[in-house]
């Protein structure tokens, strides 16, 4: 992320440069971007070229012209004459063949080897016959497949006195011995590489002091990554006499530019150094750096310590009682659910991608340090990188991956960085990050920084306008990483202008009608710490941000806070897992409808620096209330039944589930469909079967009321004749087909006369007296007829059936004879079949 007030790689290119001496806000590219920005106006620097002189120079002076350093070995058993690119001298042989192989894979005919006056191995990327050759591949950097750190080993073997290994020369800078690249493999701490102390070292000292000199002017300008180079450099020369001023800024350089890696390994040997006399803001970065590499244990110790030297402050205790919440709050982190699903997005490329923001319905613009000139590109001091550009690109909805990625407009981009954009809501202005420059260069501030500015574009007939620069900005702090309120009437921004809190802050003004603009306003201590607060983006009444000042996986962690009308912005919650890491994690958005979106990252296992990815929010599913409960009971007596088989049947009396009975008769039935119709079916033994409809409410227990009849019970006499005690299985009129709800009430008789084998039944049907009689009493042959073949159809034999005759309208159980008028529900009575017990 480049315009980022922070220390990845973006961070780094945006961040604005916050100065040396003041807190660096963050690489455009990585974390800190907005703030410390240090952009050169110059091309890229390049190796020095030989001066030309009369007299042809040998392989030292041409090496010493270029500032390549050179070493001679003579007399190496098994190892050939030649000029051996050296990249890494190391004491242990752990993690050796790894380096090689990863040399190799870049197309290197890397190796290694011993040397037994010194027990060194030495690794080295190609060996050349010519010395010529050698010194124009570390120019070219082996055409670009190795960009770390090389120097030149000169392997004579002339007959010499034995023992007589180590040569005195020792031309240019000596660079470190483990590549600077974070992806190196993790060796032993560095060694001494430097000739032996038999060796010339008359220069030694002067050339140190060029180095840091040299090195001391990067830092100050904040060109973080060779200055951390010629650091080591000097480093590794007086490996004996390290000042603890000089790892300090190793390290302070390796951290700002995001290689946590090399990082953690100065702080650490600043800490065996210094101990406990380390100061707060060493001992902050080292505890950072240290969860930059997984090791949250040892930040938790060196935190602890940092605070121990903070509560001598007045404000000390406070200190402790934050210390052991936000110790809980990281144990709260790292044991949490993953919240969310994240992929890294095909559109990312080598340099550094970040700063996403929604543009229209379908269109997403990010900034990118993609290198797309065909020419000579101009590239960023601070990391090397292409500056960054906003390029436009479409969302994909369903695969959320961006295509057709183009440079936003020609107005907006220039030679310099421009990133980190926001939209009003109506899509018409704009408001966007760039460098502080006038006409065709940068301008710097009193300590040679330069800072990030905020500016404005009003699009006209489709077309983005020349941008004009807002009003709170400033010569001397940096401005930038704007955020629009949804309803367009606040702007969010970064700034480490007077009056922060801490290293860079969230501020907010508000956007008049006329389109001026309040005084800045600080978010306060909810939101802002003592170090960085970056990358706003407001959804609703949430604002999301990036800090590494608030508890968190490493480097800069994604928070949201609410926005409380009364109280303002409450408590910042760390996002969670995996949207946050180790490392750092910045310009998130969210789309709160669908609950997807995008950020930045510059964890390991991406594509570049600073790379894209897309993001689901798993949300924790809703607790489901639905179910359905109730107690079967004795119809006549009411006592509760236990062990009764309760199922849960669908619309097509499909089985779902089952359940027997508690002691109490109590059943229930969980995580149910919500507005669904059910059947619950219930059977004990000498009772007769139950079933009823039932359907489910809005996430809500819905009840049922169960009883049974005792078998015994549902014979009922009428006049000497048995008569099974059911409901009357009604027909529509004119219709002899079985209803739903008389196919209930035959289901019933099904299971009386399965509870009771022997039983053998007579069906008899009847109808109203409206119609003729003859018809009637056809029609009502018809209804028992079917009435049989549905109980024969469900499993009874039809032996048990001992007839099935219609008696049409001779056995009426009113007066609705046709001498007088009746309702159509008094003669639909008249329509029905009853079953006649003839055998039990």
């Amino acid at each position: 992320m480049d315009m980022k007030f922070r220390m990845p790689l973006c961070i780094a290119i945006l961040l604005v440069l916050f100065c040396a001496g003041s807190p660096v806000f963050s690489q455009l590219q990585g974390s800190d971007a907005l703030a410390s920005l240090n952009f050169d106006d110059s091309s890229s620097g390049t190796s020095p070229v030989m001066t030309p002189r009369q007299q042809p120079m040998n392989f030292s002076e041409k090496a010493a012209s270029m500032e390549v350093p050179i070493r001679s070995f003579s007399r190496l058993t098994g190892v050939s004459k030649g000029f051996y690119l050296i990249v890494g001298a190391f004491k242990e042989t752990k993690n050796i063949n790894r380096l090689v192989q990863k040399l190799s894979r870049k197309g290197l005919e890397a190796g290694s080897f011993v040397n037994p006056e010194n027990d060194l191995n030495y690794v080295y990327a190609e060996r050349y016959e010519s010395g010529d050759d050698a010194l124009s591949a570390v120019q070219t950097q082996l055409d670009g497949r190795y960009l770390g750190a090389i120097w030149i080993l000169r392997v004579e073997n002339n007959p010499q006195a034995p023992g007589a290994v180590v040569v005195a020369e020792e031309k240019g800078p000596l660079l470190r011995e483990i590549p600077l690249e974070t992806s190196a493999p993790e060796l032993s701490r560095p060694l001494q590489a430097s000739p032996p102390p038999s060796a010339p070292t008359q220069d030694k000292s002067g050339a140190s002091n060029q180095i840091l000199k040299k090195a001391n002017a990067y830092f100050n300008k904040m060109w973080y990554e060779e200055a951390a180079q010629l650091y080591e450099q000097a480093l590794l020369r007086n490996p004996d006499r390290q000042d603890p001023e000089i790892i300090e800024k190793a390290a302070d350089a390796h951290y700002f530019n995001s290689n946590m890696e090399r990082a953690y390994f100065w702080y650490e040997h600043l800490y065996e150094t210094r101990k406990e006399a380390m100061t707060t803001e060493e001992l902050f970065k080292y505890a950072h750096a240290s969860k930059g590499m997984g090791k949250y244990s040892r930040a938790r110790r060196l935190l602890r310590l940092y605070d121990k030297k903070v509560e001598k402050t007045p404000a000390g205790k406070l200190r402790k009682e934050a210390l052991q919440q936000r110790e809980a709050m990281l144990d709260n982190i790292l044991g949490a659910e993953d919240l969310f699903e994240i992929k890294n997005l095909e559109i990312n490329s080598k340099y550094s991608d970040f700063a996403p923001m929604f543009y229209g319905k379908k269109g997403l613009v990010f900034a990118s340090a993609a290198d797309s000139s065909f020419f000579k590109t101009r590239r960023y001091r601070w990391n090397n990188q292409p500056y960054l550009d906003l390029y436009v690109a479409k969302m994909n909805e369903q695969t959320e991956e961006l295509k057709s990625a183009v440079k936003f407009s020609k107005k907006i981009n220039t030679k310099y960085h421009e990133a980190a954009v926001t939209f009003s809501p109506d899509q018409q202005t704009m408001y966007f990050t760039r460098n502080n420059s006038g006409g065709k260069r940068l301008k710097r501030d009193r300590n040679g920084v330069n800072n990030l500015k905020l500016y404005r574009s009003r699009n006209v007939d489709g077309q983005w306008g020349d941008a004009e620069e807002l009003p709170f900005n400033g010569d001397d702090f940096s401005t930038g990483h704007p955020a629009m309120s949804p309803d367009g009437k606040q702007l969010y921004f970064v700034s480490d202008r007077p009056g922060t809190i801490g290293d860079t802050d969230i501020f907010v003004v508000d956007i008049f009608e006329d389109g001026s603009f309040s005084e800045p306003r600080n978010l306060g201590p909810n939101i802002n710490t003592e170090q960085k607060e970056l990358f706003p983006f407001i959804s609703g009444n949430t604002l999301y941000f990036s800090s590494n000042g608030h508890p968190g996986l490493g480097g800069l962690d994604v928070f949201e806070a609410t926005y409380d009308p009364e109280e303002g912005f409450l408590e910042a919650k760390n996002a969670g897992k995996p949207v946050n890491s180790k490392n750092d994690d910045f310009s998130f958005i969210i789309d709160e409808s669908s609950q997807t979106g995008y950020f930045a990252s510059n964890r390991r296992g991406g594509k570049g620096d600073d790379d894209l990815y897309s993001f689901k929010r798993l949300l924790p599913e809703e607790a489901n209330k639905n179910a359905i409960n109730g107690v079967v009971a004795d119809l006549v007596t009411g006592e509760h039944l236990p062990e009764a088989l309760v199922e849960l049947l669908d619309e097509n009396r499909i089985k779902l589930k089952e359940v027997v009975s508690a002691a109490d008769g109590s059943f229930v039935f969980e995580g149910l469909e919500s507005h669904t119709r059910y059947q619950l079916r219930i059977r004990k033994e000498a009772y007769a079967e139950e079933v009823q409809p039932i359907q489910t409410g809005d996430n809500e227990m819905v009840t049922a009321e169960v009883a049974l009849n005792r078998l015994e019970e549902l014979i009922n006499i009428e006049d000497g004749i048995r008569k099974l005690r059911t409901e009357t299985v009604y027909f529509d009129f004119d219709k002899y087909s079985i209803r739903p709800d008389a196919a209930r009430e035959l289901d019933h008789v099904v299971e009386t006369m399965k509870q009771y084998p022997s039983m053998v039944i007579k069906i008899e049907s009847h109808t109203d007296s409206r119609g003729p009689e003859a018809y009637n009493k056809y029609l009502s042959d018809k209804r028992a007829k079917a009435t049989r073949d549905y109980l024969i159809q469900h499993g009874i034999e039809a032996s048990r059936i001992e007839s099935a005759i219609g008696y049409g309208e001779e056995r009426l159980l009113n007066v609705c004879d046709g001498s007088v008028a009746c309702s159509p529900s008094q003669h639909q009575l008249n329509r029905r079949s009853e079953f006649i017990v003839v055998k039990m």
